[in-house]
């Protein structure tokens, strides 16, 4: 298939499919006599393979090991040594990232809390200061 067809099956561009080639994340394409790049079914499962690792927030650098297992012949590109290793570093990653999710999310309940109770005031009922204006209550 000629790199419009790839790039239409693969929801992506032909500029990048061309980048890709460039970094080496997919295999050169067979030249045919005319000069046009001819590609595979293979060139479509990498870039499936590349796109849904993306789709899972990983870097296009990050792919590299789960192309290189797929072209080293394994069945999935997810089963060698190295991708695994990604995957670990990546779940760290975002472990850390809902950690610190979580401790902003305590922090804004913390404020939340402060700010309903100073609202209220002491004598339970609202803050005059806080309430909207005729003005503000009667705009649309």
């Amino acid at each position: 298939m000629r790199i419009g067809e790839l790039a239409e099956r693969a929801g992506t561009t032909t500029r990048t499919l061309r980048y890709y080639e460039s970094l080496g994340l997919l295999p050169p394409a067979d030249r045919s006599g005319n000069g046009y790049r001819s590609y595979d079914e293979e060139h479509l499962r990498l870039l499936e393979q590349i796109r849904t690792l993306q789709d899972f927030g990983f870097g296009l650098e990050e792919t590299r090991p789960f192309v290189e297992c797929l072209r080293a012949g394994h069945p999935a590109g997810d089963t060698c040594a190295a991708s695994l290793e990604v995957y670990r570093r990546k779940l760290a990653e975002l472990d850390a990232c809902v950690a610190r999710l979580q401790e902003v999310r305590a922090q804004v309940a913390a404020q939340l809390a402060r700010a309903q109770v100073e609202a209220l005031g002491a004598d339970g009922g609202a803050d005059p200061m806080c309430e909207p204006s005729v003005s503000e209550r009667d705009s649309p």
